[in-house]
């Protein structure tokens, strides 16, 4: 048998960590955190138990990078829909877009995004990853088309107003509605209503998605 080549072995961990992330979404969404065990996890994604401590030291750090890859992919298909930005507005139609990607993501998964959330709030706190830097990088490069004379003041604040508007939606006992903390940060960065997708309004393309890919 012909050795694989390292590009192949390569390719090959990658399949196996994107199956494992994308079924610690699917069953944390079914069945919630504390419901959900590695084997599960490994189980949902066709892999060996021990691939999953190989890649990810525990099932926190997994799901902050599974939930990261989420963010990021909705992130990229929102400032990427068609028709694309052009012209002047183009800065404010991405913030818009980002704004609502993120909201988006608080009202369609709940369970899932209110795990995250917590997830950050303990006392592992926020892990750096790939998948998070990843999602940084649009971030930035958000903050940055929509004008920003230092991105990365303007990234850091963007972040958080977007995790205190994810909070606010998800918090137990008095959630906020979307369309009124998407009215306020509209505001914060002097954005119109019809920009970006506003609430009850279906992407031009149907790239609306509710699953990862």
């Amino acid at each position: 048998m012909v050795p694989r080549s390292p590009s192949v072995n390569e390719e090959l961990r990658r399949r196996s960590q994107v199956r494992l992330l994308e079924a610690t979404v699917e069953l944390i969404d079914e069945h919630g955190y504390e419901a959900t065990t590695l084997a599960d996890i490994a189980d949902r994604a066709g892999a060996a138990r021990g691939l999953v401590s190989y890649y990810f030291p525990g099932k926190r750090q997994l799901l902050q990078t599974a939930v990261h890859r989420l963010m990021h992919m909705e992130l990229s298909r929102g400032l990427e829909r068609e028709p694309r930005p052009e012209g002047e507005e183009t800065g404010r139609e991405l913030m818009a877009r980002a704004i609502d990607a993120i909201l988006g993501l608080a009202r369609d998964r709940p369970r899932l995004m209110r795990t995250h959330m917590a997830g950050i709030l303990t006392a592992e706190g926020f892990i750096q990853c790939p998948e998070q830097q990843r999602l940084a990088g649009l971030l930035r490069d958000t903050v940055t088309r929509y004008g920003s004379e230092d991105p990365e003041t303007d990234y850091r604040l963007l972040r958080a107003l977007l995790m205190g508007a994810v909070v606010a939606v998800l918090l137990p006992g008095a959630p906020m509605p979307p369309e009124r903390l998407r009215a306020e940060l509209f505001h914060r960065y002097g954005l119109d209503w019809e920009l970006g997708l506003p609430p009850g309004e279906e992407p031009p393309d149907g790239s609306r998605m509710s699953t990862l890919e």
